[in-house]
């Protein structure tokens, strides 16, 4: 028998996120690990961040939100994305800053009802009527392009589909035919249209049928569909409310184009479009065909936010069909922005209140020590173990994250030098080039004459 080889290709270019390893909260058996998920330490935190997500599961979590308060650096975003990820894969995570509400397009209020209706899904189940099964064959009918004689355009395609009981050849129209080539459908296939909007859906690949076969492929593998090719059958999709809201103001938007002969184009969505949008929403979910799904809201930096935003935001609270709002900042006590008053966190007093705060301490060194191997696991890093103590130092007498940043500069440094490995010496060099908050701090006030005011 011939040996298959196979060899991995890697991209010329990989990007690592800053919380990719974050794949939950490290809960075990209903137990806090210390090291699990992603997440080191900040078991207390974590913990309580567990009774948020059981309450949220319960339904007892109406009207309230969650901020997240600790030193820079000690995973109050990780914390955040480890809730989310809690509450299941394809809950809606929305990430802003409090510095992105301010912006010069649109009020901050239709900013912070945008994002709010981001973060909450809707599951829509409807049954369909379909042609569905695995494409035996397809052969298309081109002509000759209205504006171009030199390019030729689908007019149509023949399609054959079969199932495990029944074959059909089907003639299908020029629009269903260019979406047949734009998604590459070949032999093979299980495809699925849509008889009432034409739309095709690539399912994935037939198990043992038709078409060149691959050790190796894009497509996942499918069971080949049962019963008659023509069918009714229940179609989940998923959608936000944003989405629906955007879709409803184009549909109103193309009625005034023809009513009055030309298109405006609204930078806010009206109140009636999205009072219209949750009126159908509640009659899904009432008719049992749709399913709510809060998502989570993640605020950083609240202490920007103003007096009237966190009003705005006290009122979203209440609202039923709200997603779960979690807050974070690194503030202590200041003022609350828009007025003299100051207060914790920059958070008035009346909201602190409603609030569920959870705390993040600053690491141990042993906490530095495993977080440093995570992320050098993740950026696929190979630290000596003099390399890994000398950043573990760092990490505890300057900060985490100037520790974290190193590891990228230090690979290089290793690599042109010939380390197969970073070792201390590689470290050390880098840290010469790149300065930590405490020493940008000391540079300043030793050439504070130097700078300009």
């Amino acid at each position: 028998m011939s040996q298959i080889k196979i060899e991995e290709v890697k991209p010329s270019f990989e990007r690592i996120g800053l919380h990719s390893h974050i794949k939950g909260l490290g809960i075990r058996d209903g137990k806090v690990q210390f090291v699990a998920d992603g997440f080191v330490g900040q078991v207390e935190a974590r913990e309580a961040a567990y009774y948020v997500v059981k309450m949220i599961k319960a339904g007892k979590f109406g009207g309230k939100a969650v901020l997240i308060v600790g030193p820079p650096g000690t995973g109050k975003t990780a914390l955040a994305i480890g809730i989310a990820r809690e509450l299941g894969q394809d809950t809606p995570f929305v990430q802003l800053s409090g510095a992105e509400i301010y912006s010069m397009e649109i009020k901050k209020t239709e900013f912070l009802t945008r994002a709010l209706r981001s973060a909450i899904g809707v599951r829509i189940r409807e049954w369909r009527r379909v042609y569905e099964g695995v494409v035996k064959s397809v052969d298309y009918q081109f002509g000759r392009h209205p504006l171009n004689p030199y390019a030729q355009i689908p007019r149509g395609a023949t399609i054959v589909l079969k199932t495990k009981d029944e074959e059909k050849r089907l003639r299908v129209s020029a629009e269903i035919a260019e979406q047949l080539i734009e998604l590459g459908v070949e032999e093979g296939d299980v495809i699925m249209i849509d008889e009432e909007t034409g739309r095709v859906f690539v399912q994935g690949r037939g198990e043992g049928e038709g078409g060149e076969a691959y050790d190796i492929g894009v497509k996942r593998k499918v069971e080949v569909p049962k019963g008659p090719v023509y069918k009714e059958k229940e179609i989940t999709r998923f959608f936000t409310l944003n989405d629906l809201d955007m879709y409803q103001a184009r549909q109103q938007g193309l009625i005034s184009a023809m009513i009055f002969g030309f298109v405006t184009e609204e930078r806010e969505i009206p109140n009636e479009v999205r009072k219209a949008v949750d009126e159908f929403v509640m009659k899904l979910i009432n008719d049992g065909k749709g399913e709510l799904v809060p998502g989570v809201l993640f605020i950083d930096d609240v202490h920007m936010l103003d007096i009237e935003t966190w009003a705005f935001l006290s009122r979203a609270m209440e609202s039923e069909l709200s997603p779960i709002i979690i807050m974070a900042t690194n503030r202590g006590i200041t003022k609350i922005r828009g007025t003299d008053i100051e207060s914790p966190h920059g958070v008035p007093l009346d909201m602190l209140d409603r609030l569920v705060i959870i705390r993040t301490k600053p690491y141990t060194a042993d906490e530095v020590r495993e977080i440093i191997k995570i992320r050098a696991r993740e950026e696929k890093v190979n630290l000596s173990d003099d390399a890994l103590e000398i950043l573990t130092k760092i990490g505890t007498e300057e900060s985490l994250r100037y520790a974290i940043q190193l590891l990228a500069p230090a690979q290089l440094r290793a690599q042109e030098v010939g380390h197969k490995e970073i070792r201390k010496e590689d470290v050390e060099y880098v840290r010469k080039l790149f300065m930590s908050v405490k020493e940008s701090v000391q540079y300043v006030h030793e050439y504070e004459n130097l700078f300009l005011r």
